[in-house]
């Protein structure tokens, strides 16, 4: 076989076939393109997400701080109001189940520490509604004068009353005499016990001052006074 004699058959083709299988196979430039401009999309997708999440709970966390704050302000004048009524002071602490399910209401991040202190909130304003529903009948929520009426009067007339009874059972006598004459001093007796009995009966702040209402509740106690020993005189010296 000369040197430039043509192979053909089985063994050239089995060359060609390892020729073949040597060389990698290229990739197409547009489809590696594509796949990183989708990764690159889904990697900013996941950025933004992460950023809104991180925003939204830094909101959410500042509204939960000024809510709390609200809260507590609410609480402490509730609290100061039910001790003045009486309410005990353990009554006004959250027992220790009541802890755990408001741990187990917040456990959800700041938007579940939000939701918890507005159901709070309303709680609170509700029982505010329902204290001032029931200060309305309570003397201590009314007017200084009104209030302070209710202890003034009785003690001012107290005194004139007798005085009528006397007149009114003895007549033109000296029993009527001395309980007129009994009777003069008796508006600043009347006015003594009722700036006393006010000081028990209604209490306010460590910071608030009580008003006594000192010249009505002189005017209350003596003219009641001055008007049953004026007509208790003109009746004795009609008689």
């Amino acid at each position: 076989m000369g040197p430039n004699a043509t192979v053909t058959g089985p063994g050239r083709q089995r060359a060609a076939a390892a020729g073949e299988d040597a060389t990698p196979t290229a990739v197409e430039p547009g489809a590696a393109w594509g796949e990183y401009l989708a990764a690159a999309r889904q990697l900013d997708g996941v950025r933004r997400s992460a950023a809104a999440a991180a925003g939204e709970q830094a909101r959410s966390a500042e509204a939960a701080r000024e809510e709390l704050t609200v809260v507590r302000s609410g609480l402490a004048s509730q609290q100061e109001l039910l001790r003045e009524l009486g309410v005990p002071a353990i009554s006004l602490v959250p027992s220790p189940p009541e802890l755990t399910e408001a741990a187990r209401s917040m456990a959800g991040g700041p938007a579940a520490v939000l939701a918890a202190l507005r159901v709070a909130r309303g709680r609170a304003d509700a029982a505010d509604a329902a204290l001032a529903a029931r200060g309305r009948f309570r003397p201590g929520s009314w007017p200084a004068r009104a209030r302070n009426l209710l202890v003034y009067g009785p003690f001012a007339l107290v005194v004139p009353l007798i005085q009528v009874v006397v007149y009114a059972a003895t007549g033109v006598g000296p029993a009527s005499v001395a309980a007129l004459i009994c009777g003069l001093p008796m508006p600043a007796v009347a006015f003594v016990a009722g700036w006393v009995g006010i000081g028990r009966l209604f209490r306010v702040g460590p910071a608030e001052r009580l008003d006594r209402t000192v010249r009505f509740g002189a005017l209350v106690c003596l003219v009641p006074a001055v008007l049953v020993t004026a007509g208790l005189l003109l009746a004795l010296l009609a008689g």
